[in-house]
């Protein structure tokens, strides 16, 4: 068996696993934000799953580095998955391709190459944002002279940050809340423009075939023009 069809194994394997531990992550890492009320056992378990959410991302990624018998190329062909290991906000986008995959396998009629990009654009923005959310508000509700101070002031900058409107009203202070910044920057500006370019090629699409069939229609048929009365203009006999 060579190495591509094992790894594929591996990945066919680890879908629904990756999935959960995306999730998990997730509601971890939300209550752990959020609940600022809750007893120290219960945040430690929160930070017990959000660990071990990372390391399930680990040992996937460990294996199929292995797996791929590529050496070091493996993390410059696979800079995504090796992002996504670094940067825990961006593990829950595992969501989105387990989605994909749930409707391949159901042997559904798939949606057409611009409705997908429209669709998985719009559920990374929404786990993104909720996730981005929750990371700035982490960095800066409690910051000398923060101006996100509740998660609602956090949805609304990440909202227009995630837009690349910036209205400038609240800003995030911190270092680290920056940094959050500058990724969120450029994944609005990614989303952004495959969904932009996506709708225009669907439009440009419809157009085109609009055309096309009235090109190919048949002319609507058209009688002869009658030919004119011939009036005999000879003077009358006398």
């Amino acid at each position: 068996m060579d190495d591509d069809s094992r790894t594929a194994r591996w990945e066919h394997r680890a879908e629904v696993p990756l999935a959960v531990a995306s999730v998990l992550f997730l509601t971890a890492y939300a209550i752990h934000v959020l609940a600022h009320g809750l007893p120290e056992a219960w945040r430690d378990v929160c930070l017990a799953v959000t660990l071990a959410s990372w390391a399930v991302f680990a040992v996937d990624y460990a294996a199929r580095w292995r797996l791929s018998g590529q050496g070091h190329r493996f993390v410059r062909t696979h800079w995504l998955d090796t992002v996504v290991l670094a940067l825990p906000l961006l593990r829950p986008l595992r969501v989105v391709r387990v989605y994909e995959a749930v409707q391949r396998r159901q042997g559904r009629p798939r949606l057409s190459l611009h409705a997908r990009v429209i669709t998985y654009a719009g559920m990374s923005v929404a786990l993104l944002g909720f996730a981005g959310a929750l990371a700035v508000y982490q960095q800066e509700h409690a910051a000398p002279g923060a101006t996100i101070r509740t998660f609602g002031d956090a949805v609304w900058w990440t909202c227009a940050t995630l837009a690349t409107v910036g209205y400038g009203d609240v800003t995030p202070v911190t270092a680290a809340g920056r940094v959050i910044a500058v990724g969120l920057m450029a994944c609005g500006l990614a989303l952004l423009g495959a969904v932009t370019g996506s709708f225009s090629a669907w439009l440009l699409q419809v157009f085109s075939s609009e055309d096309e069939r009235r090109a190919a229609a048949p002319m609507p048929y058209e009688r002869p023009a009658a030919a004119p009365e011939q009036h005999d203009e000879r003077p009358p006999e006398s």
